[in-house]
């Protein structure tokens, strides 16, 4: 990572007065909620499968989800319609989908500092958090995780009619924060969406590196990279 001291001098000197998070991958642990979710997909339906012919399932399955960017009702289409599951009988994909609609919101994972983060940031700044995705989906996850009131405005896709890396939701939630763009930092894990969206709306950036590689092709530069909440409380 970059030097710590540098960094939060270089953020000292922005003057920010807003902080926005992404949701996925960067408060909220995705890998382990949807681990989370589907062992509860192979104990509810193949109970009796072994260690192995679990693993080798659930591995399939987060293979497929494409860290979350395939879409729902087509990823359970083919789960349903896949021969490496033995279904008995097999389920419609409508079935799966609502299974996925009840338990995974039920399987949330904060990452490790996320709330002592939320809670030193908000000492000295606005904050607000953009993310994609379903608005109940989104929601149900936040509350779960008691993490909704940390913010004072939040954007979801759904019920914003944009989606990342549109720069529209970012500048809507900029103007909510009442906040100018250089005035605000976009933390989050995806280079496009989240890096390369925030920067096209003129905003200051801070990538989370999880999943996602990043790409030769993009042009925007993040003040720096952290793996961890951890290494932000430090920055901010």
């Amino acid at each position: 990572m970059n030097n710590d001291l540098n960094i939060r001098s270089t953020v000292e000197q922005l003057g920010l007065k807003a902080v926005i998070f992404d949701l996925d991958n960067t408060l909220l642990n995705r890998t382990a909620t949807f681990r989370r979710f589907s062992e509860k997909l192979m104990d509810h339906y193949f109970p009796d499968l072994s260690p192995a012919d679990r693993e080798i399932r659930i591995e399939f399955i987060r293979t497929a989800d494409q860290d979350g960017y395939k879409n729902k009702p087509v990823l359970f289409a083919e789960l349903a319609a896949h021969e490496l599951f033995p279904w008995n009988p097999a389920p419609q994909s409508q079935e799966l989908l609502a299974f996925y609609e009840r338990e995974y919101v039920n399987s949330s994972v904060l990452m490790e500092s996320a709330v002592e983060l939320l809670t030193h940031c908000r000492r000295n700044y606005k904050l607000g958090l953009i993310t994609n995705g379903q608005t109940r989906i989104q929601y149900g996850k936040m509350d779960l995780l008691a993490i909704r009131d940390h913010f004072d405005h939040i954007s979801v896709s759904e019920e914003a009619g944009v989606k990342k890396p549109d720069r529209r939701i970012y500048e809507l939630s900029l103007s909510k924060l009442g906040v100018r763009p250089e005035e605000a930092v976009y933390i989050g894990d995806h280079p496009v969406n989240d890096i390369e969206g925030a920067a096209a709306a003129g905003m200051h950036t801070l990538w989370m590196r999880q999943n996602q590689p990043w790409a030769e092709h993009i042009t925007a530069k993040p003040l720096a990279s952290v793996g961890t909440l951890r290494e932000l409380i430090d920055i901010f």
